[in-house]
């Protein structure tokens, strides 16, 4: 028995407005649930990325109260042959580039920023020895 994958991240963010433009707009994920002021939620590939402000989700009705605080860390897989225009698609939106690493086998990742901070990084899959 195993599991198949984590299905569901979840980041805690002041301002939504500002988070769902630059997850939806900058990062072009699909919005598959939202609701002002309490949550929006985004795929990416067989994942979603869930965002609430901890202030409404600390009162949850129905569900458990959940909510967090500090800077989080996610890594978004891409193509190797699309890791470039990630890259100048980031520039081009004016998200600065903090750090480019060169892993093992000549595989790339870039960390950059979200509006809250937290540290985000576009990965070439391979990394983990998964391929």
């Amino acid at each position: 028995m195993e599991f198949t994958q984590i299905k569901e991240t979840c980041l805690y963010v002041r301002d939504l407005h500002r988070t769902t433009h630059f997850y939806a707009n900058i990062l072009h994920l699909p919005i598959i649930g939202q609701m002002p002021g309490r949550y929006v939620f985004f795929r990416v590939g067989s994942s979603v990325l869930l965002c609430f402000d901890p202030e409404v989700s600390r009162d949850n009705h129905g569900l458990p109260p959940h909510f967090g605080s500090g800077h989080q860390h996610l890594a978004f897989e891409c193509q190797p042959e699309d890791y470039e225009a990630w890259k100048e698609m980031l520039l081009r939106s004016d998200v600065p580039m903090e750090h480019e690493e060169i892993w093992p086998h000549g595989r790339k990742s870039c960390y950059f920023r979200d509006p809250d901070q937290h540290l985000l990084e576009i990965i070439m899959p391979g990394i983990w020895g998964e391929d």
